[in-house]
């Protein structure tokens, strides 16, 4: 039997497990999401595929009662490990009114549920950057004992929003992790015409915080990382930017052709990789699961996925003329 690396971090076996299920919630619910909008049936998809170990690796070593989380439009691993249920996501992709994120009224990605402390994304990538520190801000002068965690693309880290929020960050030693999925594509623009330095992650010196690149195929590096970060935050020692390393399996959205900038070649290569098939082969090694066990999970994750879209089907679109509901003071 292999090492159990998770124990050395301080994860149970049902930990790992839970992280397992959700990284495959994940994949299902956005597997579903495709299906629908070829049949016509949703209008917008935006992938999590190949991103999942990161986002519930990172999600998972938060603190759940109480950290805050800026997500973004890919977070579905992230929202799922916060409390935001596959019905949930089900409505936010058909516009229902049940929707929790907008009530229908934002396009899928745009997370945001206050009761799980998911804090609300706009279209402008990066913007929820500035957003992350102002609240980690405003935790520290009340005294409040709580990290925020920010996530966006390797694409935002050259918008001016990543730049100035991990500035003011760093200058004012601000308990939040900056974390970039960094899936090699903005769009159609490879990481080599967008970046000039080599990881991401040596920016962080610019801003006088730690910086780390890790294997974002992995959720128990990217667990060990932001677990890592957080202690240092809680410990009032600043912020962090963590790099993860990953690939994105899909076109950028429902309405991208990656053929026109990638080969087929290289996409079926990365998919040697996948982080679900790879975890799933880590847990089996050391005995955490078995066949039986997997093909149990499977079933019960696919018939929360088929319920989810049931209802989320055949529920209630929002009334026309609540479309000026939240624009003006009522």
């Amino acid at each position: 039997m292999a090492e159990k690396r998770h124990e050395s971090l301080g994860l149970t076996d049902q930990d790992v497990l839970e992280i397992y299920k959700t990284m495959l919630m994940a994949r299902k619910i956005d597997e579903r999401m495709w299906l629908l909008n070829r049949s016509g049936k949703i209008p917008f998809v935006i992938s999590c595929q190949g991103q999942e170990a990161a986002q519930v690796g990172a999600a998972y070593a938060l603190d759940r009662q109480s950290d805050y989380v800026l997500p973004y439009y890919r977070d579905i691993g992230v929202v799922l490990t916060f409390g935001m249920t596959a019905k949930e996501l089900m409505l936010s992709g058909f516009a229902k009114a049940e929707d929790p994120n907008s009530g229908g009224r934002q396009m899928p990605g745009h997370f945001g549920q206050k009761k799980n402390r998911i804090v609300t994304g706009s279209s402008p990538v990066t913007t929820q950057v500035p957003h992350a520190v102002g609240i980690a801000l405003a935790g520290k002068m009340e005294k409040k004992d709580i990290i925020t965690f920010v996530s966006f693309g390797e694409g935002s880290s050259n918008q001016g929003d990543f730049h100035e929020g991990a500035n003011f960050a760093g200058v004012h030693k601000l308990p939040v992790i900056f974390m970039c999925e960094n899936n090699k594509y903005a769009i159609s623009v490879p990481y080599e015409k967008q970046v000039a330095c080599e990881k991401v992650s040596d920016r962080a010196i610019g801003y006088g915080m730690h910086g780390i690149t890790v294997d974002g195929n992995d959720p128990l590096e990217v667990y060990k990382a932001v677990k890592e970060a957080a202690d240092r935050g809680r410990k009032g020692e600043g912020p962090t930017l963590i790099e993860t390393i990953s690939y994105r399996l899909t076109p950028h959205s429902s309405d991208d052709d990656d053929r026109s900038y990638r080969g087929r070649e290289e996409v079926a290569e990365a998919k040697k990789n996948d982080p679900i098939t790879k975890f799933s082969a880590y847990l089996k090694e050391t005995g955490v699961l078995t066949e039986e066990k997997e093909k149990e999970i499977l079933d019960k994750i696919m018939n929360i996925v088929n319920e989810a879209t049931d209802y989320a089907e055949s529920a209630q679109y929002a009334e026309p003329e609540s479309a000026l509901k939240y624009v003006y003071a009522e």
